[in-house]
Parts: structure tokens; sequence; C-alpha cells
């Protein structure tokens, strides 16, 4: 069973989602939110496996209530949720730690699946939209100098493997590119992220962005 939490500061749309979850076999809405700091009070308490975190809240907004999930031991993934996939809130959420982002407005068949997706580890938004927010990311020279000199410790083929992340790509994708077993590109993926000292692929996309691997 797939038990998640709900934070938003809108009761209607936690009871919403809540609704749509319910009729899932295996996914479980174990407790709601209404503002950051709740939020990360309910994930020490209740420990789910995806939370669902609204970014634009009053007091503790959604930004700085991933930042504190992802400092605890063994955080849930956090997935933001957003009304416009080119808010610049997305960019910075999953910088903070988020593994994607949902639209508001997302199907209610896809949620669930979507929830599926999120719990396996996997960023949880399309291919396009990652290229496109991954694009807009802010990389200044001293940013970007900075970024390089994490990469120094990469092998070349974790290199090659750290580009496809930055084009969003899945382990299958990565593997059908170049050449390995999916079981090889998920280790090469961990040791990556341990390496960079990430908490999600996204997170990995984003430094491949900002140091310009190709």
């Amino acid at each position: 069973m797939i038990t998640v939490l709900l934070v938003d500061d809108e009761p209607m749309v936690c009871a919403h989602l809540r609704t749509i979850l319910g009729a899932a076999d295996d996914v479980e809405v174990v407790g709601e939110a209404y503002d950051g700091a709740a939020g990360v009070e309910a994930v020490v308490r209740y420990r789910p496996h995806v939370v669902l975190m609204d970014l634009r809240m009053p007091g503790v907004d959604g930004l700085s209530a991933i930042e504190r999930i992802a400092a605890l031991r063994s955080p849930p993934a956090v997935v933001a949720l957003t009304t416009f996939d080119a808010d610049e809130y997305v960019i910075r959420a999953l910088r903070a730690g988020a593994a994607g982002f949902l639209l508001k407005t997302t199907p209610p068949e896809d949620l669930a699946k979507l929830i599926r997706v999120a719990a396996d580890g996997h960023t949880v938004m399309s291919s396009a939209a990652t290229v496109r927010l991954l694009g807009t990311a802010d990389a200044r020279a001293s940013d970007r100098d900075r970024t390089r000199a994490l990469l120094g410790g990469l092998t070349e083929r974790e290199t090659q493997v750290l580009a496809c992340l930055g084009e969003g790509l899945s382990n299958a994708q990565i593997a059908g590119r170049l050449y390995l077993s999916e079981a090889t590109v998920k280790g090469h993926v961990s040791r990556v992220l341990d390496k960079l000292g990430c908490a999600n692929r996204t997170q990995a996309g984003l430094i491949a962005r900002d140091a310009g691997v190709r």
C-alpha cells in the first residue's frame, strides 16, 4: 500500500484529492495538513511514501516545507502541486528536493498512476516539461563553475548518465541510448546521486543543466 500525505491550504483541494486517490486499491491517504509547518510535522507522524505539497501557502510555504522534509532521515518523495508548469516556484521546489510536480488540473484518472511513479523513486513530470523547466534554470557563471567542480569525481560513464538525466530521460531511455541494461543504469544513477549529494534524479538533472553537461 502506498501511503500519501496531502498538504494544501485549501481543505476543498485536499478533499478532492482524497476522493480521487480513494478509488485506487493500492493508495491510502493517511493525513492532511493545511500549511507547511503542519505538513512537516505530519511527515514525521505518518511517515508517508509520497507527499503532495502545495507550493503557495501562507505562513510556512511549500518551498520551506520541502527543504525541511528533504533534511529528514529517509524522507518521502515530495511532489509539488502547482497551477502553472512554468511557475518559477517549480524550479525552486526541484532544487529544494521535490521529486517533481503535478498540475492541479491533472486528470483524475492519471493521479494514482503518477503517485505510483513517485513512490518508485522516479521523477513525476513529462519529458517535455522537464526539458522546458530545466532549460529555464538560472545558471550564472559562478554557479556553473561551482557545479562543474562537483563533477570531477564522476567517471566518464557516470557523466554520460548525468547528461541523460539533464534531458529528463527515464532509466529505460538511458539504457537504450547508452546500450546498457536498466539494472546497470540504475546502479550508475545511484552512484551519481551519491557523489553529487542529490536527493533525487531531478536535482541531478538540474546540476547537469547548470554545468552544461551534454
